[in-house]
């Protein structure tokens, strides 16, 4: 059964559609942006800031559930530019240093509010 997931560790959903679900095996962040749980958007940043913010986002998500990073099974990482590979790469590797999960990233044409990053993820609680 699907279950909302709702945290103040990240950004409050604004829109139709929620921060993340469960059902109880695994969990699926919506898109996160480079924007802090306060609400502060972090657009003028490095790729490398956005992405740790983004990545943040995530991890908040998921330490509600009582997850960490290291239960990621896919990321999804949407950039505006693919010139800034190299630079989220460098930071999401920070998170992500032993057994990282798959990982899909791709250039797209616009992103939410004008950043250069968002990054979704699909975690396990097994």
């Amino acid at each position: 059964m699907k279950r909302i997931i709702s945290t103040q560790d990240a950004p409050e959903a604004v829109g139709a559609y929620s921060q993340a679900t469960t059902n109880g095996d695994l969990v699926f962040t919506a898109g996160q942006i480079p924007m802090t749980p306060d609400g502060d958007l972090l657009d003028d940043e490095e790729i490398a800031v956005q992405t740790r913010q983004s990545l943040e986002n995530v991890k908040g998500i998921l330490e509600d559930e009582g997850l960490t990073m290291q239960n990621v099974l896919k990321v999804t990482v949407f950039l505006g530019d693919i010139d800034d590979f190299e630079e989220m790469n460098d930071a999401y590797k920070e998170y992500f240093q032993d057994n990282p999960p798959a990982r899909s990233a791709v250039e797209v044409g616009n992103l939410p509010k004008g950043v250069g990053v968002e990054i979704e993820a699909i975690a396990t609680s097994d």
